[in-house]
Order: C-alpha cells, then structure tokens, then sequence
C-alpha cells in the first residue's frame, strides 16, 4: 500500500488540548496511517491512503471539530505558502486587535457603570447599562470561545475554549438572571450581584494573551521569511530579442533570463552566456564568490557579482533549491519531539480534570464558605477554569523546536525535526568520514613515483577517466594539465572500496590501494617501503598496476579543513570522543588523525563495512553520530543515532542525514549539537513552568490560601495570569534565537 502526505494549515487552534482533538480526530478518519497536528506551526501532516481518504476529506474532518482548514493550492511554493501564512497571522493579529479594543473600551465603561457615582440612579439602571456593554463582547468578540466549546462538546471533549466558556459564561447567565429577576431573587433571600465587568475582563485580558502570542509566533518564523526573502520579485527575460521584466511566479522553465551586476538570479538554472563570479554564500558559507561560464550551473537567489550572464531556467517555485530549504525547515518545524508524548498525554485528560476541580471547589466553598456561599464557590469555580487553561503546556514544545530549527537554518544547519533534536542532545560519540568531511574533498596529485613517471601518470588516467571517485578525477585532471594525451579504456571495471581496472592500449592496468593488490595476487614489491614513507607524509599511496606487477606509485593528498582540527577539540570540551573512519591506508589515517587530535581511526574501511563499525559503537552502548558526504556514507547515516551529510544544497545531501550542514563545515557538527542540548534545556524549563504554573496556581485559585490570609483570586486576575503564563513560554523559546556560533 502506497501513503501520500498532506499537509494542512489549520486555524483556530489555542492550546495542547485544540491540537490533540483534532490529531485524534484525523487519526481515526478511515485511511489515514498517521496524522501529527502542530500547535506552534498551526498545520495537520497527514499520511493517507489515496485510494480511501482525499485530501479534501481530511479537510472536511478538521473542520467537523470548529478549526479552520484550507488546502494549499497546489502550484504554491515554499516561498509563497510561507507569504500565505504570515498575511493570516497578520489578519489573526488585526482581528484580535479590533476585538481587544473594544472589549477594553466595554471593561472600562462596566467599571464605571459598577460603582453607581450619580445620585438618583437605581442599581438595576446600572445592570442594564453593564448589560448593554457586555453584550457586544460576549456575542462579537469572544464568539469564538463559545462557538468552539460547543464544536468541543458535540464531539464529547474538551479544550480551553472549554474552560473559558463556561467559566465566563456561567459568570453571564447568573448576572443576566440577576439583571431579569433581582426582585424575585431578592424576596427570596439571594443578593442582586452581577459580575458583568469580570466577564469582560476575562475575555480582554485573554484576548491581550492571544495577541501577545500570535505576535510572539510570528516572530518564531522569522528564519524562514528572511530565506524566502532571498528571491528577487523580478525577472528579466529575453524575448524575441527583448528583455522584458515579469513578476517572478510567471518564470518558466526554459525561459533565458539576463542577469546583470549587483543582481540576484531569479532561479535555478545553466550559465549559456556570459562570464561571472557569483556569490553563493547564502547557500554554501563560502565567502569566496565563484566563477561561473557558460555550462555551469548557477542557483537561484544567488548573487551575481562582476559581469551579465544569460541564464537558460531549468527550475522554478517548488522545485528550486531554495523551496527544498524552505519546505525542509517548514517540515522540521512542524514535526514533534518525543519529549512532546509527555505534554500530550497530560493535556489530554487535563480539561475535564479541571473542571472536576472547579466542581470540587464550588461544592467546598457551598458547604464551608461564608455567606453568600454559593456566590462564592461560583467565583472560585470560574478562577480556577480560567487560570488553568493549558496554553503554556501546548506550547512548551513546538515553540522551542520551531525557533531551533530556524536558528540552525541561519547557521546553515538544517535539522530535520524535534526527534533529531533530541537524539542529538544524548550524543557522545561522532564519527568522521575522512574525505570531505575533515578534509577538502578535492585532492591532489602531489608526487609519482616510477621508472618512467610521465607514462605511469598516462597510463593510470586513461583508466581513470571513467571514474567519479575523487582520487581518480585527481590523476586525472594531473595529467592533463601536463599535457599528457589520454587514451580510450577497454574492459574498464570499477571495484568498490579498492580502485579500478580496464586495458590501454593492449596493456592491463589496475589502479588502487593495497587491497586491490592483495585482491589481484599481486606484491607491492619494492615500493612498499616508499608506500609507507609517502603514508607517513599524510598522502595517500595509489599503486599502478601494469601487466600484472607494480610500476609505481602516484602520490595524492586532500588537505585538511582548516576548521576540523577545531571541531574535534570543541567536541572534546563538550565531553564527546571523535572517531575517524576511512577506505585509506592505516598509516595515512593515522597522519591525518594525528593532525586533528582523533585518538581512535578506523582505516581500511569499505563502504559496506562502515555501517558495520556504527553498529559495532552503538553495541558498546555509545551514542552515535555519523558525519558523512551523503553519498556512499548513506547506509552509515541512517544506521547512526543522528546522521549529519556535508553538503552543499544537492538533493542526495539533503535527504541523507538528519542533520546537514549546509556549509559543509565541520565546526557545524559541535554548532548543531549544542543547538541541540540548549534547545532541550529550553524545552524541559518550559515543561517544567507550564505545570508548576498549574500545580501552585489551580489550588491558590480555588482558595487554598482563604483560610489562613484571606487571600484570594478574582476571575480577572486568574485570566491575566493565565496570558502571562503562555507569552512567557514563547519568550524563553525566543532566546534560542539569540544562540551563537558555538559560543553559548
């Protein structure tokens, strides 16, 4: 069976308890495998069976509950989902502005019209007047409390809305009842008070906590506007021999747009004209621009320095480099962590907990309050629904990940999630894959060695001019740069790990390492000795086999990364040991590893047997990261606890890891890692507030304190505690924005 993923932008949504109705909901829609609903992103990822469930169904379901959901039309990118999304924000924040306002205004005047300051009006003038004023807000501004408690109840459960609703509404009815009936209740011995100016109140201060938060989140997302910001609004396009300027969602693929000095490329595509040097630094760190001629590749947003190109586009919206960033930390950003399980198991049976307690409380105060009793157990009540509403505990964890995951983005650290995060904070022990990884990836031929060099070097670059491996491409490109003339192989065979064989020239050559030799039968001979010398000097031996014996040895080396020898003494200082992993030889391994302060290489190593050392660490009870290129370290990666690619925006490293490091720099790894350890630092004193918040204030709100000071709760109060507590969530999270470059 064959899953699709949708993901739903979802409104509405005001605490744990909001999101975990709906995740409940979609869960038990027939054909969905799994759904995650994110509080902090407003969003439903859905895992669907096509051929049970649509889209449009699952939408259907979510609306059901009393949320807002619409599909994202499917031709929008990342860039312009992430605009959709901060103008809903932005019309959230305005309608809650509007609200707040006038429900400011009505709390206001329902003070007044509470103390009687004119002589000759009667008390039941001044109910109708806080009755006129408290109507508006009630029935306009916090509709919505009301209408989504009851969407909440027709599907037998419970959220915030819940709490407020009845807390408040409860204070409404008894005062409307009042207002109606007071000669009636005054007959009978029942005191005309009506708490009209605390239904407002209660309803503006949690329209001010809204709003607080609705700011605060927008400000969590401020990673991925200043990515989609990136791309130019225009392009030039070359028409019929014309430059013509069109807004950037009308680019076509195929289209050839001319790019001047200073400008950005509006898109991913091929150079066919022109000469320049681009600085790609937004994508790779790189401070260096880069030369680009015609047949390079060039990515959009990207800037073009010093001279016009003409680029032919070969991809546009989604399908770009940037989009892929965007959608990745979009992802990321609306995955849970495990920690999450903790916060969604408590607010699931939280609501109709407190309102036990509030029961439990008005019964209390009925039986052992002072007079008016039942007035007094009914304020208790309604305190302890508003001042336990479980905004804080929703929001714990998913603000924290999702300015995380920003923050690394801004590193160049893309974090594929809360789970990666997590697993990333246990870490202590990180393998390095060498070529790369801790060194630059593009080596070089340093020496040969032979009887006749020049006809050595010629004989093993005919061979390995049909090879990618990086050793190759170096004797390759060696060769021709001194002119050498390279013949077409016969019988070419790679053999993975080792090196390569074919025939030149009715001559059979083999170029590789020493298990190639021992694979071929063949003795290294007298140039073992020389082998280990050019080992020892950091570079790596690759023998040249011709017709069955050693002709010689070609010399390569990969410099070091500057800041490798940095990175393993930074995770040093955080108390992880590194490892090396390596195909090369012992002797240059340990060279290398020597370099960068590395106690523990493993060399020799084939592709296949690098999932096998994971495993072997991970059976030694070590948690492990591998660091790798994405490409043949790719069963390592996934095998590791946190695989983290080098990579440069390419699909493969992108999809490799959990973590990829963008800048391909190795400081990357110790950056993400403590990313990782204060993000969860930041998680678990959010938790920890969130309930220690409701543990001290629920019993203080239900007057626990009354008996030995006298002191007590008002409803108002309860609700600006309650708005403290959740803007006070998101702003802990907001510090992670402030996170370094290693240095906190």
């Amino acid at each position: 069976m064959t899953f699709s993923t949708a993901s739903i932008p979802v409104s509405g949504m005001t605490c744990a308890a909001c999101s975990a109705r709906i995740q409940r909901v979609l869960e038990r829609t027939p054909g969905v495998s799994a759904a995650n609903v994110n509080l902090m992103t407003g969003s439903a990822t859905v895992s669907y069976d096509p051929s049970s469930v649509t889209p449009d169904r699952l939408v259907e379901a979510i609306r059901d509950t009393g949320y807002g959901a619409e599909l994202p039309a499917p031709e929008q990118s990342a860039e312009t989902l992430v605009d959709a999304q901060d103008a809903a924000r932005a019309d959230e924040i305005r309608d809650l502005r509007r609200k707040l306002i006038l429900s400011l205004g009505a709390a206001a005047l329902a003070t007044v019209f509470s103390m009687p300051l004119i002589d000759g009006v009667s008390a039941d003038t001044w109910r109708w007047l806080q009755l006129a004023v408290t109507t508006p807000v009630v029935g306009w501004a916090g509709r919505h409390f009301y209408t989504r408690a009851w969407a909440a109840f027709r599907h037998r459960s419970a959220d915030m809305n819940t709490l407020i609703a009845i807390g408040t509404g409860a204070a409404f009815v008894y005062s409307v009842v009042v207002t109606l009936a007071d000669d009636w209740l005054s007959v009978r011995g029942v005191a005309p008070h009506v708490y009209y100016e605390a239904v407002i109140w209660i309803i503006a201060l949690i329209l001010l906590g809204n709003m607080l938060e609705a700011r605060a989140k927008s400000r969590t997302s401020g990673a991925i506007r200043r990515l989609a910001g990136l791309r130019p609004q225009t392009a030039r396009v070359a028409r019929d021999g014309v430059e013509v300027e069109i807004p950037l969602p009308q680019l076509r693929p195929g289209d050839e747009v001319v790019v001047r000095p200073g400008e950005k490329i509006p898109a991913d595509g091929t150079v066919v004209e022109g000469s320049s040097h681009v600085d790609e630094s937004m994508l790779t760190g790189e401070p260096n621009p880069v030369r680009k001629r015609p047949g390079d590749t060039v990515v959009g947003a990207t800037l073009n320095r010093n001279g016009a190109l003409r680029v032919r586009v070969e991809r546009v919206g989604a399908d770009t480099v940037l989009s892929r960033i965007i959608r990745l930390i979009q992802q990321a950003q609306g995955s849970k962590a495990p920690i999450q399980r903790l916060a969604d198991r408590v607010s699931a049976v939280f609501v109709p907990v407190v309102i036990a307690i509030a029961l439990v409380t008005f019964v209390l105060w009925l039986l052992l309050g002072p007079e008016p009793a039942y007035l007094q157990g009914m304020v208790a009540a309604v305190t302890v629904l508003i001042i336990a509403c479980p905004c804080a505990m929703g929001l714990a964890v998913p603000t924290a990940v999702m300015v995380s995951t920003g923050r690394g983005a801004e590193l160049g650290i893309l974090i594929k999630g809360g789970e990666p995060l997590e697993r990333s904070e246990r870490l202590d022990t990180v393998v390095f894959d060498k070529t790369g990884t801790v060194t630059e990836g593009r080596p070089a031929v340093r020496q040969v060695v032979g009887d006749d060099e020049l006809s050595l070097l010629r004989l093993a670059a005919s061979v390995e001019r049909l090879t990618e491996h990086p050793l190759g491409e170096a004797i390759v490109a060696h060769a021709v740069a001194r002119g050498l003339p390279l013949a077409e192989p016969q019988d070419f065979e790679s053999r993975t790990g080792r090196g390569v064989a074919g025939r030149v020239e009715g001559r059979t050559i083999a170029v590789g390492n020493l298990a190639l030799l021992v694979e071929l039968g063949v003795s290294p001979g007298r140039f073992a000795a020389e082998a280990e010398r050019l080992a020892a000097q950091a570079l790596t031996p690759v023998y040249v086999v011709v017709d069955g014996s050693v002709a010689g040895i070609v010399a390569v080396a990969d410099p070091v990364k500057p800041t490798a020898r940095d990175a393993v003494a930074a995770l040093r200082g955080m108390g992880i040991e590194s490892v090396m992993l390596t195909g090369d030889n012992a002797r240059t391994a340990a060279s290398v590893a020597d370099a960068l302060g590395i106690t523990r290489v493993v060399a020799d190593v084939l592709p296949e047997r690098k999932l096998k050392e994971i495993r072997r660490l991970q059976e030694e009870g070590r948690s492990v990261a591998m660091v790798g290129d994405g490409l043949n370290d790719a069963p390592a990666l996934a095998q590791a606890d946190v695989g983290i690619a080098m990579g440069t925006g390419t699909d493969v490293a992108m999809e490799a890891g959990d973590v990829t490091l963008m800048r391909g720099d190795p400081l990357g790894v110790p950056r993400a890692i403590r990313l990782a350890r204060r993000t969860m630092r930041v998680i678990r004193q959010n938790l920890f507030w969130a309930f220690i918040y409701n543990v001290i204030c629920i019993p203080i709100a239900a007057g626990a304190l009354y008996p030995v000071f006298g002191i007590r709760l008002t409803p108002a109060m309860a609700a600006a505690a309650m708005a403290v507590s959740s803007v006070s969530v998101v702003g802990n999270s907001l510090r992670l924005r402030k996170t370094g470059n290693g240095k906190q």
